[in-house]
């Protein structure tokens, strides 16, 4: 499993795009995640589902709520990582309203999540292999803080916790 210390898995990512711009062009894009995070300090948030309960009604609205504040706590992107596809991720986007607040981060093939070593098996859900719920603050591409969440909770991976430890 990831840890504090280590880099974040070095994928390439989907998002999906309603404008053109900054090289973008309408609909998914590759978001390749070392060069995405170099530079930059991340507010990276992961889930185990769009449009899921928890997730649509705590996890995003939370961060959306939040952008301000973790922008002057020195955080320049916050990112949401769903085992998704970017079509999904773009509609989710719509309906949560995060704009340009919360980058939507498509992990269609569980690239990121099985490279982090946090994948949730939902199989027997009809869900497959999913993420884990957790949250990151990432700065240069290096995890500085992690917290993952214990199986059906949300207690530690949501928008206050990871603004507290921006701050810190």
């Amino acid at each position: 499993m990831i840890q504090v210390g280590d880099k974040i898995p070095a994928v390439t990512l989907m998002e999906y795009s309603e404008v053109e711009g900054n090289g973008c062009s309408i609909g998914p894009n590759p978001v390749d995640t070392a060069t995405a995070s170099a530079g930059k300090t991340i507010a990276l948030f992961a889930l185990p589902g769009a449009f899921t309960p928890t997730c649509s009604a705590k996890h995003v609205p939370g961060y959306v709520e939040q952008h301000d504040a973790l922008k002057a706590a020195g955080v320049d992107e916050i990112w949401c990582v769903s085992v998704n596809d970017a079509f999904v991720m773009g509609a989710w986007a719509r309906d949560q309203k995060s704009g340009t607040k919360v980058r939507m981060l498509a992990d269609g093939s569980a690239d990121f999540a099985k490279a982090t070593g946090l994948t949730l098996d939902l199989t027997a859900r009809g869900m497959g292999l999913r993420s884990n719920r957790y949250s990151m603050l990432v700065k240069d591409g290096v995890v500085k803080t992690l917290n993952v969440e214990g199986p059906g909770k949300f207690e530690v991976s949501d928008a206050a916790t990871l603004l507290a430890q921006a701050r810190g």
